[in-house]
């Protein structure tokens, strides 16, 4: 099944399922990196939901991060009461179905514990990957967390 094609069909339906319009977009100058998808779609950085894949021994821990932030590994151990790591690409690829750039934070093949990044609140708009590099769906906070079940949490590095 190709990446692109049964991903991005699987987010749809997660998207319908959960009551969600399909407001997946297509952009074939990629959208790979939260920079490109913001360039991409026409907004701030901070507005693009970026889906960051972690592990938990075997299982996976997923954090929506706002495109501006990057994730505390040690607030995620915390909120979760357990080591964390950063997850390889085919890892990621096999327990989400999903590869590294395209994401999404629903349609995971193994459901993940999730992480909201509190941030994504102050916006009205946001936009996450929808199964590859190249789509992307309009989204708002309220929605992103009644379609995932995710949590709020202050996830985001403090500069020091």
């Amino acid at each position: 099944m190709p990446v692109s094609g049964g991903s991005v069909e699987r987010v749809r339906a997660a998207l319908l399922a959960a009551g969600h319009a399909d407001t997946i977009a297509s952009f074939p100058e990629g959208t790979r990196s939260a920079a490109d998808a913001a360039a991409s779609v026409g907004c701030d950085v901070a507005a693009i939901a970026k889906s960051i894949v972690l592990r938990a021994g075997a299982r996976p821990v997923l954090v929506v991060a706002s495109g501006a932030n990057r994730v505390d590994l040690g607030r995620v151990a915390a909120l979760l009461g357990e080591k964390v790591g950063r997850a390889d690409g085919s890892w990621v690829r096999d327990v989400t179905g999903f590869a590294i750039g395209g994401v999404a934070p629903i349609g995971h093949l193994t459901p993940p514990v999730i992480l909201l990044d509190r941030d994504l609140l102050a916006l009205p708009r946001i936009w996450a990957a929808a199964g590859s590099p190249m789509q992307v769906f309009a989204t708002t906070p309220a929605d992103l967390a009644r379609i995932t079940g995710g949590d709020w949490a202050d996830i985001k590095e403090i500069a020091a």
